[in-house]
């Protein structure tokens, strides 16, 4: 990836974190209680990880990952726990810190950008808020998750399946066809069940039932 493709990738990825922090400071003390699509983590907890995530280079997170014994999800506690306030306020104010970081663990910047987004509607979902990310930010995202499996198993969702957004240019893979919003392609390709009532066509019953079968 060149530098200048890069450096849109950290813009987008800045202006998608305010605008969630934007959304965040509208949020009441029970509302960051509330559950999101990222299993068992509430908003809190959720937005303290994406913290994190903007906190640790490659080294920090080599070190945490062979502290964790290799397994993610133990990395990602620790430093989930490690960047949660003693209160929401001070846990959105760890989180306004670090907007403008990049800071990342390797060179997959399409990748956080998607961490960013997907976290961003794990929150938003389920609280019923609107705001959703650009087509700019959602294009690449979708790009990536469709040619690789990286932190979430994108690739092997969709594998076999010819993917169309309505709503934008995103188009890849070959096979029955599943169409619909490009945030709704990047959502289900990240696993979230939630998303499949957004998509048409007749490739959906074979990704419904992928994403059922990593669920469970």
């Amino acid at each position: 990836m060149s530098t200048s493709q890069d450096s849109r990738l950290w813009s987008l990825m800045h202006d998608e974190r305010q605008a969630l922090a934007d959304d965040l400071s509208t949020l009441s003390t029970e509302q960051w209680g509330h559950d999101t699509l990222c299993g068992e983590w509430d908003v809190e907890q959720v937005v303290a990880h994406l913290t994190a995530a903007a906190s640790v280079n490659q080294w920090q997170w080599l070190r945490s990952m062979i502290g964790a014994r290799l397994r993610p999800h133990v990395h990602n506690q620790r430093r989930l726990i490690e960047h949660l306030g003693a209160t929401p306020e001070e846990t959105l104010n760890r989180f306004l810190a670090v907007i403008g970081s990049t800071t990342a663990p390797s060179g997959h910047t399409p990748a956080y950008l998607g961490e960013v987004l997907v976290h961003a509607q794990d929150i938003r979902c389920p609280l019923g808020l609107s705001s959703t990310p650009s087509i700019e930010a959602l294009t690449p995202v979708a790009a990536f998750f469709a040619r690789r499996d990286f932190t979430v198993a994108s690739r092997t969702h969709v594998i076999g399946l010819h993917l169309s957004a309505d709503d934008g240019p995103f188009a890849a893979g070959s096979g029955p066809k599943v169409t619909g919003s490009t945030l709704a392609l990047v959502m289900s390709m990240a696993g979230r069940v939630a998303y499949l009532d957004q998509l048409d066509g007749p490739g959906v019953p074979t990704l419904r039932s992928r994403l059922h079968n990593t669920a469970s």
